[in-house]
């Protein structure tokens, strides 16, 4: 019989929230894609562009929002709540300043940027518009993703969740409003879809930071976000800069494959964009499997479980699997329908069209990647994640795209080609490191002595990780 506290750390129960919380910020980014794509396909191509741009400036604080999710699930599962809290109050109020910082330089000189990264000219008004009204609010993504990390670490990811439904509704109520003018809105096209998204992110901002007061077990108060602990600070760092180098590596190499992109046309640009729409959904499932499973293996290796840890990796691969190569081939069957919805260009929905078998080459090497790699991550092995994303996406993802998709003139063909290879080779090797499993035999024994946590008391009930 599973315990309270061990339920709420199962596969599943952290799953599921998540799932619907990742789907529904696909659907957010899909309604801005659609209805986008009413303003008109240029508008499409600088959404997407931009994207990319916000993610990229998300690696520096993600340093630190990444390192004290996993160190808060396994300072839980060693029973220092204490110290729980305290790292998730720093991870809080570090990320909220570098936020702003972000919002500032994105606010203040967005259509340089544009420019830097090789957006086509003709373009830069509308992404001068957009980028310096979205990338102002950068504030609000970070502090919207810290929190967010946290509360679902403490085995809350219903939270979030919740919290996702809301800022869609009224995301897609004001992007309706501003783009067709109606409800009273004015009609200011992309501009207004820029407000609707600060608008909607401020509020779900404001409904975290409740959930986060209220995550541990006393309640969080405001004085404490003075508390700073340079010894749990540097245990975040050790664990979370690696991860921030890692999410730099994919987030910039996709961002310079997109200013490759950007040099084929505004067509390959747009058709990029509606196919990373649709990749993105049918990799929902399989992203919130691999995301709980990391929850929940650093859960375990921080109580001492260490067998069920390297067990539920597998686990949560085999799952995940199943559900990635489904949504692959219905994606496949119906990607020519799908993609009519967002673009009525002949050219844009063949080329978008001729990437769908790709995909379901792509997707179970992404999955592979990812249950493994975030498995690695749990137990504080970000180092080797990192170096491997050194190597593979700089060199495969980005260096081969640009000789076989610009060079050799293979264009996105070749770029996805170079894509696929990048996830299975980063794959393979994440799978050999886990099964080597070295920094689960230092866990279990290290120095020669077993640790005190991973010893049961006479009498104490061996509770299963669970599904």
């Amino acid at each position: 019989m599973l315990d309270k506290d061990t339920k709420k750390f199962t596969l599943w129960v952290l799953a599921w929230p998540i799932f619907i919380e990742l789907f529904l910020q696909f659907l957010l980014g899909a309604v801005d894609t659609l209805m986008v794509s009413r303003i008109s396909d240029d508008a499409v191509a600088v959404v997407g562009f931009s994207n990319q741009l916000f993610q990229a400036m998300t690696t520096l604080f993600v340093t630190v929002a990444s390192g004290a999710g996993i160190l808060i699930a396994q300072k839980l599962g060693s029973r220092k709540s204490g110290d729980a809290r305290i790292i998730a109050i720093m991870a809080v109020s570090s990320t909220t300043i570098i936020g702003i910082a972000c919002s500032v330089v994105l606010h203040v000189m967005p259509e340089s940027i544009a420019s830097v990264l090789q957006m086509p000219e003709h373009l830069l008004p509308l992404a001068g518009t957009y980028i310096s009204i979205v990338g102002g609010g950068m504030v609000l993504v970070a502090m919207m993703s810290t929190l967010s990390t946290v509360i679902r670490n403490t085995g809350n990811t219903r939270g979030p969740m919740y919290v996702a439904i809301g800022m869609n509704i009224i995301h897609v109520i004001m992007n309706y409003g501003f783009i067709f003018g109606a409800f009273g809105f004015p009609e200011w096209g992309l501009a207004g879809v820029a407000i609707s998204t600060v608008a909607s992110r401020l509020l779900a901002v404001l409904l975290l930071i409740y959930m986060f007061l209220r995550s541990f077990e006393y309640r969080i108060k405001w004085r404490e976000f003075k508390v700073f602990d340079r010894p749990l600070f540097g245990e975040i760092l050790r664990i979370g800069w690696p991860l921030g180098v890692n999410l730099s590596c994919w987030v910039f190499s996709q961002l310079i494959i997109y200013a490759f992109i950007a040099t084929l046309g505004a067509t390959e640009l747009a058709a990029r964009t509606y196919m990373n729409t649709l990749e993105s959904f049918c990799f929902l499932l399989g992203s919130s499997i691999a995301m709980a499973a990391q929850i929940q293996i650093a859960h375990l290796y921080g109580e001492g479980r260490i067998r069920e840890a390297y067990r539920s990796a597998y686990r949560a691969l085999g799952f995940g699997l199943i559900y990635v190569v489904v949504n692959a081939f219905i994606l496949y069957v119906f990607g020519k329908q799908l993609l009519g919805l967002f673009s009525s260009d002949p050219a844009i929905i063949a080329l978008g069209a001729s990437l769908l078998g790709m995909n379901l080459i792509l997707q179970p090497g992404k999955m592979i990647n990812m249950a493994l790699g975030n498995s690695l991550n749990a137990v504080g092995d970000t180092r080797f994640t990192m170096y491997i994303s050194l190597g593979s996406m700089w060199i495969v993802a980005t260096v081969l795209s640009y000789v076989l998709g610009i060079r050799l003139g293979w264009g996105l063909i070749g770029i996805y080609s170079c894509m696929i290879a990048d996830e299975y080779l980063r794959g393979a090797l994440s799978y050999l490191r886990w099964r080597g499993q070295k920094y689960l035999r230092k866990a279990e024994n290290p120095d020669g002595a077993v640790p005190a946590d991973a010893v049961k008391k006479p009498g104490e009930p061996v509770a299963a990780a669970g599904v």
